[in-house]
C-alpha cells in the first residue's frame, strides 16, 4: 500500500513540475489539482485502514491507520515545503562550500543562480574556467575577470608567455597584469564563451576577481540582503 500511495504522489509530482509554466494540470490550476493528489493518496490511505480492520482486531487497524496518516502527512508536507527545504539545502551546502551557487528556473523558463553571502560579507563563486573549477569574488568593480597567479597556473596557462602590460588596482595596491582570453566561463548552467580576461603578477591578487566582462552579459544581476540573483 506504501508503494500505490507513494505513486500517486510521485506521479502527482512529476506531472506538477512538467506543468508548472502553463499553471494549469489536466485543466485544473497547479494548486487545486495538488490538492486533490493529496486527497486522493489520504482516501487510498483510509480504505486501507478500513479493509485491514475488516481483517483483524479494532485497535490494530486504528494503529496501522495512524502510522499510514503519518507517512501520508510527511509526504504531503515534504511536497508544500519543498521549495524551502531546497533552500534551507542550499544555504547548508553554501555555508560547507562557499559559492556553491543554487539553480532555480524562471517563470519564463530561463535559468537563474543563487549566491549566498559568505561570512566575510562578500559573493564569492564556484565558477568553472576552461573545464575547471576555481573559486572567486564576485565583484562588480571591476572591469574584467582578473585571475590570480595560481588559479592561472592551475587553469594551465602559458605563464612564460604572458605579457604584462595593463595596469590594475588591487587590495595590495597597484599591479601589473596580463591580458588573455577564457575559451569558456559558467556558473551553473550559465556559460560565456571566449571572453577576456587579466592575470594578476604573483603575488599581488590572493583570490580572482569575477569582473563585468562577465556579469555585464547577464539578464539580470540582483542583490537582496544576504542573496545574489544571477539572471541568464
Amino acid at each position: 500500500m506504501l508503494f500505490v500511495i507513494l505513486g500517486i504522489l510521485g506521479a502527482g509530482l512529476v506531472l506538477l513540475i512538467f506543468n508548472n509554466s502553463s499553471g494549469q494540470t489536466f485543466g485544473l490550476a497547479n494548486d487545486d489539482f495538488a490538492s486533490l493528489v493529496q486527497l486522493s493518496a489520504i482516501a487510498v490511505l483510509l480504505s486501507a485502514g478500513v479493509l485491514a480492520g475488516r481483517r483483524g482486531r479494532a485497535s490494530e487497524a486504528l494503529r496501522n491507520i495512524a502510522v499510514w496518516l503519518v507517512v501520508a502527512l510527511v509526504l504531503v508536507a515534504g511536497y508544500l515545503y519543498r521549495y524551502d527545504l531546497q533552500s534551507f539545502g542550499a544555504r547548508m551546502t553554501a555555508g560547507l562550500i562557499p559559492g556553491s551557487p543554487m539553480v532555480m528556473t524562471t517563470s519564463e523558463g530561463g535559468k537563474e543562480v543563487i549566491l549566498y553571502r559568505a561570512r566575510n560579507g562578500h559573493f564569492q563563486a564556484q565558477v568553472s574556467v576552461d573545464g575547471k573549477t576555481i573559486p572567486m569574488l564576485v565583484d562588480t568593480g571591476a572591469s574584467s575577470i582578473v585571475l590570480s597567479w595560481d588559479d592561472a597556473k592551475a587553469l594551465g596557462l602559458d605563464m612564460d608567455g604572458l605579457s604584462f602590460t595593463v595596469p590594475v588596482q588591487t587590495a595590495n595596491g597597484q599591479a601589473m597584469a596580463a591580458p588573455v582570453r577564457l575559451a569558456s566561463v559558467a556558473i551553473g548552467p550559465i556559460q560565456r564563451n571566449s571572453l577576456r580576461a587579466l592575470v594578476a603578477e604573483d603575488g599581488r591578487l590572493e583570490e580572482s576577481l569575477l569582473g563585468m566582462s562577465f556579469l555585464s552579459t547577464l539578464g539580470s544581476l540582483q542583490m537582496q540582503t544576504d542573496q545574489l540573483r544571477l539572471r541568464d
